[in-house]
């Protein structure tokens, strides 16, 4: 593995206005997946109970919803870079609190489905991609690093899970999406309005917290790089990213949806379930931070990417062969190193890859072939346990997934970098 040069450290004395704006998106990134992704499992076992659907029904909401929403990505990632992220998380915050209104009055099958898709949508304007771009923006020496601590806030997501089943418990899975409403408007709305910037040129400030003059070296050396989503899908580097994210997210959101109803299915307590997910959650925040720390210092994110599907790969396999409380307990360990650098991939493969210019429209591109791997994957798990009554086919199928993408991977890192051409001197 090629190292890096070592990042140059901020001008000391100085407080950089950017870090204000990573800990604001930590606290949104873990509202806004913590009543969506982290608390989805929750809602399958009422919405089967009061309406009759079965398992495959309620997670195909949730699997068409992301569908949608991933189809939406190149829109919302053109969005972000033309009017910024700052426009994008107010008004999709504004849009996703109605939307859970909606969800409250779920009667039939078929508003289940549109509601979800609708709030799908615009919980991707509201913090995925935007606050994604707004580091990346914010942050460049240290950008690794910065998004490692940005998905913390995914991690710290978990922990809502423990608020939202009481909240299910006590005032029912109408009341939950009342309370999620309200919880967006709270958070996100002065946070959009009073907090966050586009750039670090509107505080006066410049990327990283430079100096005047290491900004001047730094535009000297040239302007910012960057291909075009169209640009980027003539690459045969972009295709193997997207398959192997694809199989990587196939094999991760298959058991973000169904990790409670497992838990359920081998005999754990619901409350129980719902702690091993808060534990999950908080050891995920360590491994994104260590993560986040070292991929800084190497050239092919690629190659850590490996690393991580080697340990999800093996967890699954452990939950294969012992499903009891010492397989759990290993299977948590090998998942939490695995997962840790997740929500990381995507922006540092895009950066490194093609450039910031057209930072979210690439991810938003990233996400509609992504969309195949998340839309499939709950689906398929739910027809699996309907048919079998057990989740161990299903977890062999995601297992093998995760595989299939540590192999796309490693040919994906033997590629060049198409930006880097892009960097070239050009010859006198």
């Amino acid at each position: 593995m090629q190292r890096i040069n070592k990042a140059k450290s901020p001008t000391p004395g100085r407080f950089y206005y950017g870090w204000i704006i990573l800990g604001g998106s930590v606290l949104a990134m873990a509202l806004g997946s913590g009543i969506s992704f982290w608390a989805f499992g929750l809602y399958i076992d009422p919405m089967e109970q009061e309406f009759g659907w079965s398992r495959a029904e309620v997670s195909a909401g949730f699997s068409i919803s992301l569908a949608i929403s991933g189809l939406c990505g190149p829109l919302i990632g053109r969005w972000v870079d033309t009017r910024g992220a700052r426009s994008a998380i107010l008004f999709g915050a504004v849009m996703t609190a109605a939307t859970y209104v909606l969800l409250a009055t779920t009667s039939s099958l078929w508003q289940w489905i549109v509601y979800l898709s609708i709030n799908a949508v615009f919980r991707q304007l509201m913090f995925f991609i935007p606050f994604q771009a707004l580091i990346s923006r914010w942050f460049d020496r240290r950008r690794g690093m910065a998004l490692g601590i940005l998905g913390t806030g995914f991690s710290l997501g978990g922990f809502v899970v423990l608020i939202m089943a009481f909240v299910i418990d006590e005032v029912g899975w109408e009341g939950s999406f009342i309370f999620s409403a309200v919880a967006v408007l709270v958070l996100f709305l002065p946070l959009s309005i009073f907090v966050l910037k586009n750039d670090p040129s509107d505080v006066g400030a410049f990327v990283d917290g430079e100096s005047g003059e290491e900004a001047e070296e730094r535009r000297r050396a040239g302007p910012r790089q960057g291909l075009t989503a169209r640009e980027a899908l003539k690459t045969r580097l972009f295709w193997l990213q997207a398959g192997a994210m694809t199989l990587f997210f196939f094999g991760v959101f298959g058991w973000l949806v169904h990790q409670i109803p497992f838990y359920e299915s081998v005999g754990v307590d619901r409350s129980v379930a719902a702690i091993l997910v808060t534990i999950m959650a908080a050891g995920g925040i360590f491994a994104r931070l260590t993560f986040g720390f070292f991929v800084d210092r190497f050239q092919r994110v690629e190659i850590a990417a490996m690393g991580l599907l080697t340990f999800l790969t093996t967890a699954f396999v452990v939950l294969l062969i012992n499903s009891t409380a010492p397989g759990i307990t290993i299977f948590l360990i090998f998942w939490i190193i695995g997962s840790g650098g997740g929500p990381l991939l995507e922006p540092l493969l895009i950066t490194r890859s093609f450039g910031l210019k057209h930072f979210a429209t690439i991810l938003g591109t990233l996400g509609v072939v992504e969309t195949i791997g998340i839309v499939l994957s709950p689906t398929l798990t739910g027809l699996i346990f309907d048919s079998t009554g057990s989740y161990d086919l299903a977890l062999a199928m995601l297992a093998a997934a995760l595989a299939t993408a540590f192999v796309l991977f490693y040919f994906a890192s033997r590629l060049p970098h198409p930006v880097d051409a892009m960097k070239a001197p050009k010859p006198t």
